[in-house]
């Protein structure tokens, strides 16, 4: 099959891509290099096959476009976005026209070239909002749910907040409803808290790998809120298996949206993964304290079930052995991740 990624040399991008590479599939890969390590991850990536590299931004849809109309993919996986709640409100602007006019233009480009080809999302949690009518409780040092012992499920009613979560909640509900309108076959994935090798995370966005990465660098790690909030995490490789799998059942995924993370099993704390670290480093981190984020939930967890009945997926990388192979990571690519942070 032939693959199109947009943001293919970003963290989850050049991950899929280098799968897809191995399993012998054929990729295009688009992105306009500006996020940290970009670069460095494209360098990496050619370390494994053949793929072709545009560059070019979802925001300029004749790029868009031409490229799809010129590959004819058989897959279009559309990852490019703006990623962080922080700098959707210090400039809502840009980040409006990365995630939403951007996701309308991937959308556009394959309504209009490749109308039979699968269009997969990567849409987030923070389409659902703050949940401010879902109790949370604190038990043991850390935020928990009252009432949803296995997490939130599909049927949690949108509540868009923060400039990124409604720009991406506008990506999202466009690929949906291009499914309903056009009949394209999509597939939304509201993902949790992704991590995993070659994420350059930063202070806003990515917090697993940026406190392991400013842990193992000694620079000091700023905690907003108590640091009790609580996350499912999802190691990338299995975030790769469910794309994978979604479009081998695709059957089953059209027109569906799944909330995808570690699930109830592979829930850890903004404090837990402090300790985490302190015990593998053996010694104490320098930790600074802020108030509370616009949007951030004080829990959240994927009910992860719908995936599972669908199209068979499930997590196989529990939370403590992925943050050990992140560790590990970035323990052998300290120079690489010092010249970018």
């Amino acid at each position: 099959m032939k693959w199109f990624i947009t943001g293919g040399a970003g963290f989850i991008g050049c991950n899929c891509a280098k799968r897809l590479i191995e399993d012998g599939q054929s990729l295009i890969l688009l992105d306009n290099l500006s996020r940290k390590g970009a670069q460095l991850n494209l360098e990496w990536l050619k370390r494994y096959g053949h793929f072709e590299f545009v560059k070019g931004d979802v925001r300029e849809p004749k790029i868009i476009e031409e490229t799809v109309r010129r590959t004819k993919p058989d897959v279009v996986l559309h990852l490019a976005a703006q990623v962080a709640v922080t700098t959707s409100v210090t400039d809502p602007r840009t980040d409006f026209e990365i995630n939403a006019l951007g996701t309308f233009n991937v959308c556009e480009a394959v309504r209009r070239w490749v109308p039979e080809a699968v269009l997969l999302n990567a849409s987030t949690n923070k389409v659902y909002g703050a949940m401010e009518g879902v109790r949370v409780v604190e038990r043991n040092g850390r935020y928990t749910y009252a009432d949803l012992p296995s997490g939130v499920s599909e049927s949690q009613p949108l509540d868009f907040h923060s400039p990124y979560g409604c720009s991406k909640g506008v990506g999202d509900q466009y690929v949906h409803d291009y499914h309903r309108i056009y009949g394209l076959r999509t597939v939304n994935f509201r993902q949790s808290c992704i991590y995993g090798y070659r994420q350059f995370g930063i202070e806003d966005q990515g917090w697993v790998a940026w406190f392991t990465i400013a842990a193992l660098l000694g620079m000091p790690i700023t905690i907003y809120g108590d640091g009790k909030q609580v996350r499912d995490i999802l190691f990338v490789d299995d975030l790769v298996e469910c794309y994978l799998a979604a479009v081998r059942n695709i059957e089953k995924t059209d027109g569906k949206c799944f909330n995808i993370g570690g699930g109830p099993s592979n829930t850890i704390s903004l404090n837990e993964l402090v300790t985490m670290l302190e015990r593998f480093l053996k010694r104490k981190i320098s930790l600074k304290n802020a108030g509370w984020r616009p949007g951030d939930q004080k829990v959240f967890v994927c009910d992860i079930e719908q995936a599972a009945q669908l199209f068979g997926w499930k997590p196989c990388v529990s939370s403590s052995i992925g943050v050990e192979r992140l560790i590990t990571w970035a323990s052998s690519e300290k120079a690489e991740l010092a010249s970018i942070t």
